[in-house]
Formats: C-alpha cells, sequence, structure tokens
C-alpha cells in the first residue's frame, strides 16, 4: 500500500496574513489554510463563512478551539511565524505522521485512507484551552486530516510530534471504528487512552500530555467513581465535561460533574495502560478494538485502585 502524506506548509501563509490589510485576514485564513481541510470542517458541519457577520463559521471555530485568530498576527508574531517556518519542526512531525501510520501497516492493520493532510497551526496564547494544554494540542477525528497548534517554545516545539502520534490514532481509529455524533462517553474515554498509549509507546511515557500529567492520581478513585456511573451518556455536549473536568466545562458553558482537569483523558490512559498489561495485545491492534470488548475485559479496572 503507498501512503501519500502532505503538509499544508502554514508558515508562508501567516506570513501573508501578518502583512494584510485588516480586512482580508480572515479571508487568507479561510481560503488558503482552512480549504484543504474542508472534508474535515465538513463533518463538523462548520462552514467556511457565516451567512451573516458574527455568524457561527470556520474563524469561529477556531478560536474555540484555541487558534490564534488571523486578525491578531501581525508584526508582534515575526518570531513565531520564523519559528514555524522551521523545516525541522516539520520533519520531525512528517516522521511522526509516517511512523505512526507505518505501525499498523507493519501489524497487518488496513489503512483505508491513502492520502493524508498535516498542518501546525498558531495557538492563542490568551485561549485558557492553550494555557491549560501547557501551549499545543491537536485534533486528528476526522481520517485524512491531521493538524496541532501550539505556542512556539522549546517544550512545545519538542512535545509536538508526539501530539502529531497521538492525532494519527484517532485517524487510524476512525477508519475502524466509524464516528457518530451521539458518541458515548466510554467509547471517547477508550478512544483517548488509546491515543495517548500510542504516542508514548512511539515517544516514551516522558512525553505524556498534560491531559495525563496534570491529573491528581490521588482522586482517581472519586474519578473513576463518577466515569463509571456515566459511561453511557451520549453526545459531545453531554460528555465535555467528563472528559475535559469543571474548568474546561466553565469555559464552554456546560455543566460541571465534580471532575478535575481532563479526568476522563487521563483515566482513559490509565484504563487502557492495564488493558495492554493484561491482553498483551499490541496497541496497534487494540486501536481498532470496539470500546465495549476493551472496558469489558476491564470491569475490575473501575473498582479497584489500578492506575
Amino acid at each position: 500500500m503507498i501512503m501519500k502524506i502532505d503538509r499544508l506548509y502554514s508558515a508562508p501563509i501567516y506570513e501573508k496574513i501578518m502583512l494584510a490589510e485588516q480586512d482580508k485576514k480572515n479571508d487568507i485564513y479561510r481560503y488558503e489554510m482552512m480549504i484543504p481541510f474542508k472534508g474535515k470542517w465538513d463533518c463538523y458541519h462548520i462552514p467556511m463563512k457565516a451567512d451573516k457577520p458574527g455568524g457561527y463559521d470556520i474563524i469561529m471555530a477556531s478560536d474555540m478551539l484555541g487558534i490564534l485568530p488571523p486578525t491578531e498576527i501581525d508584526e508582534g508574531y515575526r518570531e513565531w511565524i520564523d519559528a514555524l517556518a522551521d523545516e525541522t519542526l516539520w520533519n520531525a512531525c512528517q516522521r511522526s505522521v509516517e511512523t505512526a501510520l507505518q505501525r499498523f501497516v507493519d501489524m497487518g492493520i488496513e489503512l483505508k485512507v491513502n492520502n493524508y493532510l498535516f498542518s501546525i497551526l498558531l495557538a492563542n496564547p490568551r485561549s485558557p484551552y492553550t494555557t491549560l494544554c501547557d501551549g499545543y494540542s491537536g485534533d486528528g477525528g476526522i481520517p485524512g486530516y491531521i493538524m496541532g497548534w501550539l505556542t512556539p517554545n522549546d517544550n512545545t516545539l519538542r512535545r509536538l510530534p508526539a501530539a502529531i502520534a497521538h492525532e494519527t490514532n484517532h485517524n487510524v481509529r476512525f477508519q475502524h471504528i466509524a464516528w457518530r455524533n451521539d458518541i458515548t462517553l466510554g467509547e471517547m474515554i477508550v478512544s483517548e487512552g488509546l491515543a495517548e498509549n500510542y504516542a508514548t509507546a512511539i515517544f516514551g511515557e516522558e512525553y505524556l500530555g498534560p491531559w495525563v500529567t496534570k491529573a491528581d492520581v490521588e482522586l482517581m478513585p472519586l474519578i473513576k467513581e463518577i466515569l463509571y456511573d456515566a459511561l453511557t451518556v451520549k453526545g459531545m455536549d453531554e460528555i465535555t465535561s467528563y472528559l475535559y473536568g469543571d474548568e474546561m466545562a466553565e469555559l464552554q458553558n456546560y455543566s460541571k460533574v465534580g471532575l478535575p482537569y481532563c479526568a476522563g483523558y487521563a483515566t482513559g490512559y490509565y484504563l487502557i495502560r492495564y488493558f495492554l498489561k493484561k491482553t498483551d495485545i499490541p496497541i496497534e491492534k487494540a486501536t481498532v478494538m470496539p470500546a465495549e470488548d476493551i472496558l469489558r475485559e476491564v470491569e475490575e479496572f473501575w473498582t479497584t485502585d489500578i492506575v
């Protein structure tokens, strides 16, 4: 099988946005940075441009994700754009995608998508999502599309390739497990746990993301109890609070459920780590297993002090 992995090299587009008139910046971002990812945004029902000013579109959606708004990009971001132009970063992220995909091929797992597009964007330093995620994040839930965003510094530049591997794992899983708008909390906990275990399988546990390392392990008994009772809750609007915790829930105007930052992500990591040790199933094969099969195998995880 021949995989084609393309990159949307964002630095020249950011340079163009930086130099553009204020009223041109959003359209450059829309039609040069985001149109190549239109297949992804269509799956999320995000229009490129709202029907009326101030309406929901890719500019608003990007802002909600913690990506730097194009209208804010001026000469003050020159240093960041220069950092984003570094070929070393792009090559490291491309190798991450290639390695993450090739491991599935080597395990005999079919990749149903042959063509992949990835890019690296600038995160908004004033976004609370950026702060909570230590300056870097990503998205890879729609097969064929992978992206990461960061506020460039030594730590985020070093860690972004591991986050890209995390997102590539999502990319493969959702080639085999169909995405549903009524996805359950159990499925999301499993998916996030698989992705983070995959990233550490490639890069090592020192590259664990803050969505795991910031979790208070001493609170795990309470976290497990709350999550276990909610495993069948459906829909992103309903499960976001369980995945991201009360801080994020408040920012997005969701109801709080009594959980700390990224409790669902951290629990998923520990659950999958336990599943892999118990079953000796390779992470690649686990990635394409139904969530209910994984959860059934580790029922005891929820009622013990296993982490």
